[in-house]
């Protein structure tokens, strides 16, 4: 069962304006009214809390309502209705998507991958013996905007990991790594990037989402476009840093999509090769290093500003 990702998050929110600006102020594209996008076409789907195109919400009240996941190819998703159908509906929509509920309550769709391919260059790096950038090719400018290139993950609060980790092995996804007692992180079979999904164990009245992503071209990208936010006035969660656990560098914000939405760039790559590592939650194993984020400042302006 070749699943790519999440080709699409749906939500269901109290301020509808709000998100669609937000989403346009980290750098998405509005496709449309409701549908705003990365560089090769995935992205979040916002409408209103009371839309009655909706899936009914989880009992947490959490504003995700539906994860739709891109498929390689038909064969798939066939598949996938095959293994689900053997003990819940499995509904074929008007356009030849499935939708289902997993066994925590999340409603998911299934449908042939809407991505894109992206022809375009990752962050460079020059180092003596390994000059990747080259000649007169500068790497970085102050123009333009970062690109938003594609949904890289969504995070899951769940009452029971154990038994969200048993479903989604049903279709295909494995395990890279894990924090013990917390939750998986897992890779499904049409991809090789570390995770598209990982769960946090939690109490049942906090289920939803934890946080969202999107990949950007390399970690200069994932600095400048969370500069933009802060300089935009919104709220820095986490980082900037670099995660173990993929290897990915990430700047985290709050968001009024009721969970926070994070910059990613560099996620480590694997096949089924790889064997799981497990560690206890905490700051030495969930980041390699954590960054402050400051005011400008140049040595003629007078001595550094104080922490």
């Amino acid at each position: 069962m070749k699943i790519i990702g999440p080709d699409k998050l749906i939500f269901g929110v109290e301020d509808v304006e709000n998100c669609k600006q937000f989403a346009l102020d980290y750098g998405l594209q509005a496709q449309d009214e409701i549908n705003y996008v990365a560089l090769d076409g995935t992205g979040i789907e916002i409408r209103a809390k009371d839309d009655p195109s909706l899936p009914a919400p989880l009992a947490s009240g959490a504003m995700i309502r539906k994860t739709i996941y891109g498929v390689a190819d038909q064969v798939s998703l066939d598949e996938i209705n095959a293994e689900l159908s053997k003990d819940r509906q499995v509904k074929v929509l008007e356009d030849g998507s499935l939708e289902a509920v997993d066994d925590l309550g999340f409603v998911l769709g299934f449908q042939l991958t809407i991505r894109k391919p992206l022809n375009l260059a990752a962050e460079k790096v020059n180092a003596p013996g390994d000059i990747n950038r080259g000649i007169n090719q500068v790497g970085v400018n102050k123009e333009g905007s970062p690109d938003v290139r594609s949904l890289s993950h969504v995070v899951y609060f769940v009452p029971d990991s154990v038994k969200a980790e048993a479903f989604y092995n049903r279709i295909g996804f494995k395990t890279t790594d894990r924090f013990t007692g917390v939750g998986p992180f897992m890779r499904p079979a049409g991809t090789e990037d570390h995770h598209t999904l990982f769960f946090i164990q939690t109490p049942p009245h906090m289920q939803g989402c934890e946080h969202f992503t999107f990949h950007m071209g390399g970690p200069t990208d994932v600095v400048r476009a969370g500069t933009n936010m802060v300089n935009k006035g919104y709220q820095s969660f986490w980082g900037p840093g670099r995660h173990i656990y993929g290897s990915n560098w990430f700047w985290y914000f709050k968001s009024p999509f009721g969970c926070n939405m994070e910059y990613d760039a560099d996620m480590d790559q694997h096949d089924d090769v790889w064997q799981e590592r497990e560690s206890i939650i905490g700051a030495d194993n969930s980041q390699a290093f954590l960054l402050q984020y400051r005011e400008k400042w140049a040595p003629a302006g007078g001595p550094p500003p104080k922490a």
